[in-house]
């Protein structure tokens, strides 16, 4: 399975940014696809995650501000981000994970730097 993030990038407070993620390989639809992301000097943590039936589950501080969706014919996620906050400054890593078999799949990061 390999995973290819886009989409990041600088944007001023309270602007918006889309990321996007194909996966492609031996896919599964009953994968979980979803985001995480690694703030500097910070462990990496869940941004959002949806499942192949389309329920989705978000990061309490990104509720109401960011969009998970999936096209599960492309094998594609992405994330509409909006009320962007310096916060939100990370690098972004696409995840996919095959539940039966308990094992995660990343891309390569992409960053997104929010400026105050």
């Amino acid at each position: 399975v390999q995973l290819q993030a886009s989409g990041g990038g600088l944007v001023q407070a309270g602007g918006s940014l889309r990321l996007s993620c194909a996966a492609s390989g031996s896919i599964l639809s009953s994968d979980d696809m979803g985001w995480y992301r690694q703030p500097p000097e910070k462990q990496r943590e869940l941004v959002a995650v949806i499942s192949s039936d389309g329920s989705t589950n978000y990061a309490d501080s990104v509720k109401g501000r960011f969009t998970i969706s999936r096209d599960n014919a492309k094998f594609a996620v992405s994330l509409q981000m909006n009320s962007l906050r310096p916060e939100d400054t990370a690098v972004y890593h696409c995840n996919l994970r095959r539940k039966f078999l308990g094992r995660n799949y990343w891309g390569q990061g992409t960053q997104v730097t929010v400026s105050s």
